[in-house]
Formats: structure tokens, C-alpha cells, sequence
């Protein structure tokens, strides 16, 4: 079932507002992540990864289900690391609305650690733009068969270091697109 998105509701103008300011400037602070299910044979793997304007960040295995502790350990343990590394101190954190991304543990932590979180609208998949990278990698490893699940996430690993820079140039600067695309669809479905 497609949900529409309200184009009226403050997260546009703040979301429009944000990335209009951010998207062509090159000191952009602004952080994206996604989990992803990869199949491999008769399986998947997990995998969470984010990037920010400075690169790809780290390429995470998830083992068994991610639950809000889970979620935590990697903000603290590869987020957070990567994004003061790449970023500094001062960023913006954009997740989408997973229930273990905004439970009360994981909304603590970020106050904890003085993390600024995006508000996001929920089912707003034409503003994800993480999912093009995950299409990428999917692309890349086309073809690249793997005999277990160690072998597979190395090869997501390599695939998703070398990812670059222009295609993530390419995401962020369609940002402010996207929004217009979607407040001009009134929160309908849009071509991305």
C-alpha cells in the first residue's frame, strides 16, 4: 500500500530549508544511513552502512535481528567514531523511523552524546536517498557468487568502499529536488 506523505507538515520546510542550505556547500555536516537485508543463496546477510558528503562510512554485519541494543552498539562503536573522524563534532543524523531507531534507548543515546536527529516523515521512501547506494551495491556485486556468508560480506565490504565520491555528490545534491518533487506531488509517490 502506497501512504502518502503530507507535503504540508513542518518536516518539508524544515527538510527543504536544510538541505537548500546544505546541499551545494561543501563543508555539508549532514550523515545518512540505512540497514539492508543482501540474499545470498538460499540466505541474506544484514549490513548497515552510512555515508556523509566526506565519503562512506563503515559497512556493518548485523547479527541475528537488530534490536534497539544492537542499534546502539553501532552508533557508538561505528557512527559516532566515523562521524567525528570524517565530519566533527557538529552534525546532522538522518535515520528513517524504524521503531528501534526511535525508541526511547536509541532517543537517550542521542541525547546522551548531543547527536542533532533529522525529523523524518514516516513511509517517505522517495526522500531515502541511501537507497540508490544500496541499488549500487547490488549492481556491483551482480554476477559475484559467494560460497558463505563471511566471503559475501567481504565482498559487500569492498564493493561499498569503493563507491564514489561523485555518486555521493550526485545523492546530496538531489536532496532539495526530491523534496520540491515530493511537496509538488503533494506527498504522492514521485519519480524517485
Amino acid at each position: 500500500m502506497l501512504r502518502r506523505v503530507s507535503a504540508g507538515c513542518p518536516f518539508f520546510v524544515q527538510i527543504t530549508e536544510i538541505m537548500n542550505a546544505h546541499a551545494r556547500r561543501s563543508d555539508n555536516k549532514m550523515m545518512l544511513l540505512m540497514w539492508k537485508s543482501v540474499k545470498h543463496g538460499g540466505g541474506s546477510i544484514c549490513v548497515w552502512g552510512c555515508f556523509s558528503a566526506c565519503g562512506m562510512g563503515p559497512l556493518v554485519r548485523i547479527s541475528g535481528l537488530m534490536d534497539r541494543f544492537q542499534y546502539e552498539s553501532i552508533l557508538e562503536n561505528h557512527m559516532r567514531p566515523f562521524a567525528r573522524q570524517s565530519i566533527g563534532r557538529s552534525f546532522i543524523y538522518q535515520q528513517d523511523n524504524d521503531p528501534k531507531h526511535t525508541s526511547l534507548h536509541v532517543r537517550n543515546w542521542f541525547s546522551r552524546r548531543h547527536v542533532n536527529v533529522l525529523s523524518w516523515p514516516s513511509q517517505s521512501p522517495d526522500l531515502n536517498v541511501i537507497e540508490p547506494l544500496w541499488e549500487e551495491l547490488e549492481r556491483r556485486l551482480k554476477g559475484k557468487f559467494a560460497s558463505n556468508m563471511d566471503q559475501k560480506f567481504a565482498q559487500l565490504q569492498a564493493a561499498w568502499s569503493q563507491i564514489p565520491q561523485s555518486t555521493i555528490d550526485a545523492l546530496i545534491d538531489s536532496m532539495p529536488r526530491r523534496c520540491q518533487a515530493v511537496i509538488d506531488n503533494k506527498g504522492y509517490p514521485t519519480k524517485y
